[in-house]
């Protein structure tokens, strides 16, 4: 088929009155066409070219190959080239270039780029209709000449090999991505031609032919196409104006590029290598991942990065059927190769899951050194997320060999005394490559896990939900039943010491601990939070489940005590009601192994000032844990003790300075209990029976503390009932506020407020009869001078009430 061929004759530069024209179009080429060709055939020399140039300056102007698709699908393929014009013009740019209509392919199904060093190109319209050059007919058979030094370019262009060949991907994807075009910057416009040359190489034939392109510009913003060359002067406007600019040849670019399809075709290009890409292609999944192209690479010895090696080791391991024995273990030996020192925990990642892939598939030779590879990181690279080898994966020679190069730096580790900070995910990891490279452990077993239960609490109070050691941790315990033994027993003699941290763990992580263990502790620890869920805030009925579920009777087993008590209350105290039933519940024997009796110290302590089973809880304390119970907690219970007696009994003489002595060594004391033990001793004291000599006492303390006491009961609603409705206890409290003329300035100030507050109120609204009854008792149990006292006392307010009146009368009138 003889394939349309166009000529047109750009204006001279410098000359803005000459117009451009077509001066031979083929058949089939329509005047729309050529209207969409014409912008194609645009040039503008090179900053600095002369406009009268030479013949080897004419030579060496840049020419624009460019390939193109117009609006009804077909395409352009063209060169434009300066050429010596007449007299008057004497440079003139020539385009020459072949139309394809729809549908129609190059000939020889070659590629467009491919016509670029095509000898039948012409600098001027064929005169007389002679036969016309087929530029694109009549290349040469066999690779197309501009496959010629490709890869001497791709190794000098080696810092731009990658960056470049990203973007020109995403330049031929279906839909031209979006800011147009990409601008490749080169002082020589046929290195731009090279640039197109390896994407022809690197990419797949459809994305090629939609790669359209223009070797050499001036104006690469307003081109349609996708790929425009453009001289060095040109590139800062490039930039200016949004485009994607890469100035080859000149600094090498700092940052590398992301894309691992780019950086491992870059690879193979500087390996002189681009046979290569035709291989992977054959390769099943996408055209633009790494992985292939990665496993190509790596089967014919080209070196790649961590993150192309863990693309093609992922690769391999979804499609362990597409490689054949020999690449497969080509690939093996690349990736566990020696030489490499940068592998990064995703390629080992992906290494392990090659191996879950192959092992059973291949001999166990070509997997032994993946298997080896997997297990050393595991033990010297410390990455916790390894899928290990299974166990008969180092059965034989390379099992016992790598077992004798690991085995001594396992124990040693697993030994070091710094293994109380080493991480779960750690010491499962080496307590699990022991086991399989058959490592005997015993010795160091019991410290390694009674380490490893501390520290599986530890980390995984930090953490919000199931810990990330919990896979490999249950993984550990399904493998090794002695592991799983050793463990639960430590984490359950652990659990009594704190109870809350276990239960909490095992609520994000099911331990299998439903053997022939005893293990009460941990499944108290297991059943307490369902048993808060059920019953609530019946925190007794918790502790009885919870305490039901260990299995052993707290006589048994004082200890479930304990942690039945830290599951249920935790840090807080219970209340007095909770820990009279919690004593009655086990004997003081079992509360004093399990030290539980501390938690019913602190709540009758911190029973709140009202609660009358307090004194009563302190009583039954103080005669259950005589030994146990001392300091300044012992003398808090025996001031509770006392204030129980105060209210009830008949406590011994004393009391009063009693109260003073232990408060002093209760210090600090709560201020429940002092307020409780105070408010006792000052109803004692307002009680007409109290002994004389305790009131005595009281008064020469000058205990503001107590003395303030005194006064908010005295003038509390009961004491001034009393006193309005009793005159022999306002006699007796006139009395005693009377009595003490000379005690400290505390009592004096006291008393003389309620006389004149709270008293005097209270006679003042008594009958005469009673308030007669008041005199007599005070002038019968003290003398007739207190008698006299008590009416001067009284009739100073009445004589200063009259006094008053009679004064506002003589100022009225």
């Amino acid at each position: 088929m003889s394939l349309a061929q166009v000529h047109h004759i750009s204006a001279a530069p410098g000359d803005a009155e000459a117009a451009g024209r077509f001066t031979a179009v083929g058949p089939g080429v329509s005047a729309a066409l050529l209207a969409e060709l014409e912008p194609l055939t645009g040039y503008a020399l090179p900053d600095g070219a002369s406009h009268r140039p030479a013949d080897a300056e004419l030579r060496s102007l840049p020419q624009a190959f460019t390939y193109a698709v117009l609006s009804d699908g077909s395409r352009v393929v063209g060169r434009t080239a300066p050429a010596r014009g007449d007299g008057r013009a004497p440079v003139r740019f020539h385009t020459h270039a072949v139309h394809l209509p729809p549908g129609v392919p190059l000939p020889g199904d070659r590629l467009p780029v491919e016509a670029w060093r095509s000898p039948h190109w012409v600098s001027a319209t064929p005169v007389g209709g002679g036969a016309l050059s087929d530029p694109l007919g009549m290349l040469p058979p066999g690779p197309a000449p501009v496959r010629e030094g490709l890869d001497d370019f791709a190794v000098s262009r080696g810092p731009w090999l990658a960056a470049v060949l990203a973007d020109l991907r995403r330049a031929s994807e279906e839909e031209a991505p979006a800011g147009g075009p990409v601008v490749l910057v080169e002082k020589q416009n046929a290195d731009v031609a090279r640039w197109l040359g390896l994407a022809a190489v690197t990419l797949p034939r459809e994305s090629v032919e939609r790669l359209t392109f223009t070797t050499y510009t001036r104006r690469p913003g307003s081109s349609t196409l996708r790929v425009v060359g453009a001289p060095p002067e040109d590139a800062a406007a490039a930039r200016e104006a949004g485009l994607r600019v890469h100035v080859c040849a000149d600094r090498p670019p700092v940052d590398g590029a992301p894309d691992a399809w780019a950086r491992t075709a870059a690879r193979v290009w500087r390996s002189r290598a681009p046979e290569l890409f035709q291989e992977a292609r054959e390769l099943p999944g996408d055209p633009f991942a790494a992985g292939p192209l990665a496993v190509i690479a790596l089967c014919a010895g080209v070196a790649l990065g961590p993150e192309e090696r863990a693309a093609a080791a992922g690769w391999a391991a979804e499609r362990p059927y597409a490689l054949d024995a020999k690449r497969t273990g080509q690939l093996v030996e690349a990736l566990t190769s020696p030489g490499i020192d940068d592998r990064t925990g995703s390629e080992f990642d992906a290494v392990g899951r090659l191996f879950g892939a192959l092992d059973g598939r291949c001999t166990a030779s070509v997997t032994a050194p993946l298997a080896a590879m997997l297990v050393t990181e595991a033990v010297r690279g410390g990455n916790g997320s390894l899928e290990l080898p299974r166990r008969d994966a180092f059965v034989g020679p390379e099992g016992e060999a790598i077992a004798g190069v690991l085995a001594p730096e396992i124990l040693t580790e697993l030994e070091s005394g710094a293994g109380g900070a080493r991480p779960v995910a750690r010491t499962v990891q080496l307590l699990r490559v022991a086991r399989l490279l058959g490592v005997n452990g015993t010795e160091v077993l019991p410290e390694v896990v009674e380490r490893l239960a501390r520290t599986i609490l530890t980390e995984a109070d930090g953490s919000e939900g199931a810990p990330a050691f919990a896979p490999a941790l249950l993984e550990l315990l399904d493998e090794q039943f002695d592991v799983r033994t050793a463990l639960l027993g430590a984490l359950d003699r652990i659990a009594p010491e704190d109870p809350g941290a276990v239960a909490r763990f095992l609520e994000r992580v099911a331990l299998p601990f439903t053997g022939t263990q005893a293990l009460p502790h941990l499944r108290m620890c297991a059943e307490a939070p369902g048993a808060m869920t059920t019953l609530g805030r019946d925190r007794t009925a918790v502790w009885h489940r919870v305490l039901r579920a260990a299995g052993l009777s707290p006589f048994a087993e004082p200890l479930v005590l304990r942690t039945a008590v830290g599951l249920v209350w935790e840090d807080r105290a219970p209340s007095v009601e909770e820990a009279r039933l919690l004593l009655e519940a086990a004997t003081s024997d079992a509360h004093r192994a399990a030290g539980t009796w501390a938690r019913l110290v602190d709540a009758a302590l911190g029973a709140p000032a009202d609660t009358e089973d307090g004194t009563a809880l302190a009583h039954d304390l103080l005669r259950a844990f005589p030994q146990e119970i001392g300091g300044r907690e012992r003398a808090a219970l025996q001031l509770l003790e006392l204030c129980r007696d105060l209210r009830t009994g008949a406590p011994e003489p004393g009391w009063t300075e009693r109260v003073r002595t232990l408060r002093d060594r209760a210090a600090p004391l709560e201020p429940a209990v002092q307020e409780r033990a105070f408010t006792a001793l000052v109803e004692r004291l307002l009680a007409p029976d109290r002994p004389g000599a305790e009131l005595y006492a009281f008064v020469r303390s000058d205990d503001a503390d107590l003395i303030a006491a005194y006064d908010r009961a005295a003038r509390a609603e009961p004491t001034r009932a009393r006193l309005r409705t009793h005159p022999a206890y306002a006699a007796d409290c006139f009395t005693n506020w009377t009595a003490h003329p000379h005690a400290g300035t505390a009592w004096t100030t006291t008393a003389a407020a309620l006389l004149d507050e709270v008293l005097r109120p209270a006679v003042r609204g008594m009958t005469a009869e009673a308030v007669a009854e008041v005199e007599e008792t005070v002038g019968r149990t003290g003398s007739s001078g207190r008698a006299n006292a008590f009416r001067d006392w009284n009739r100073s307010r009445a004589l200063g009430r009259l006094g008053r009146r009679i004064a506002g009368r003589v100022r009225r009138g």
